[in-house]
């Protein structure tokens, strides 16, 4: 006589994890849009590099006499002319936009020579500026700080949506079909929930270090290779971070697709976790440079996984605030996991209308 032995609860979770895997790495639309995210990250990447190496100074002409009004060299192309007429001709045939002569009132003792108009900026560059002195360095270019805040910002909005829907929809789609009943029939459901939370995190991680090699392959070819080892340590904890974010976030979007028993009814139960996933978004995109928001960031879950790794960037993070933002995150992942649980397991079998979230939780 065949006896039939259940698989235990770890085994029933692994199942349920390749089932997941399974079905999104066969996806070609998964494929070609993780793709295409690549391609657009790595393309971001080099434009940035290559825009930032491009010769945007000034091409000017002068003479040993006036080479010492360009007090600025950063600023302009300098190209060296043998007498004031030559500098004159390299106006006339467009090599440089403008010459410094000498001759004109003192004290300046120059003539800057154009050709059909006056580039009032480039007088302005020209022109005799204090010394400055800067109390408080930033400790960090407020474009680049910009940029980075975008990043982290933008790669956790789009990885935590993207998979915390497709999570939602997939525990929809088997109660509509009634595959549930037959997978809860082997599994225990809380090995079903595990394995599709596990699987998804999985493949988001997957996502996260894919996106971190292609900016490090764009970074070393366009010879950005300094910030390499600027954002080593932000891009790390960016992962440990989003690690236990997205693990939160599954198993709320797991338990908000089990209120539900029909795909076009998953919108208003999902729309609040929406507006969680991309609150830190538009958050470090508008508050990048104000340290009192980037820090109440650091310590919400929510948004932990954007606001730490931008202000250990920057370096306005003392060395044990990422360690307590991360005992924060674990309490508040502890947490969200029993309740996404509870919610999940008093909902999967339930039918027909809308399950209100008190009697899930009642239960």
């Amino acid at each position: 006589m065949n006896t039939s032995v259940s698989p235990s609860f770890g085994q029933s979770v692994w199942l349920v994890t390749e089932r997941e895997l399974g079905s999104k790495l066969r996806s070609k639309s998964f494929i070609i849009s993780t793709a295409v995210m690549f391609l657009i990250v790595l393309a971001g990447v080099l434009w940035a590099g290559f825009s930032a190496q491009s010769d945007d100074r000034t091409p000017i002409a002068v003479t040993s006499e006036t080479a010492s009004a360009i007090t600025d060299p950063k600023s302009f192309d300098v190209r060296d002319a043998a007498s004031a007429e030559e500098a004159r001709d390299l106006v006339r045939d467009g090599t440089v936009d403008a010459a410094v002569i000498p001759g004109g009132d003192e004290p300046l003792g120059y003539t800057v020579v154009f050709d059909e108009s006056v580039s009032n900026t480039l007088l302005q560059q020209l022109s005799i500026a204090p010394k400055v002195e800067i109390l408080e360095p930033a400790s960090t270019d407020g474009f680049l700080r910009y940029i980075i805040a975008i990043a982290f910002g933008g790669v956790f909005f789009a990885a935590a949506l993207t998979f915390g829907t497709t999570i939602a929809t997939s525990v929809v789609e088997e109660k509509q079909t009634r595959v549930v009943e037959l997978l809860i029939s082997a599994i225990p459901t809380r090995a079903l929930l595990a394995g599709k939370v596990l699987g998804n995190t999985i493949l988001a991680m997957g996502q996260i270090v894919g996106i971190a090699a292609v900016a490090i392959i764009g970074l070393t070819v366009t010879g950005q290779d300094f910030l390499i080892a600027g954002l080593g340590g932000p891009i790390a904890w960016f992962a440990v971070f989003f690690l236990f974010g997205f693990v939160l976030l599954a198993a709320l979007f797991a338990a908000a697709g089990a209120l539900v028993s029909r795909q076009e009814d998953i919108g208003p139960t999902i729309t609040p976790l929406t507006y969680i996933v991309m609150a830190p978004y538009f958050l470090v995109i508008f508050f990048n440079d104000n340290p009192v928001v980037l820090t109440i960031m650091s310590y919400v879950p929510f948004s932990a996984p954007v606001g730490m790794p931008v202000r250990i960037f920057v370096g306005e993070a003392q060395w044990w605030e990422p360690l307590l933002a991360l005992a924060v995150m674990l309490a508040a992942c502890v947490g969200a996991i029993l309740v996404g649980a509870k919610i999940y397991e008093n909902s999967l079998l339930r039918m027909g209308a809308r399950v209100k979230l008190r009697e899930a939780l009642s239960r």
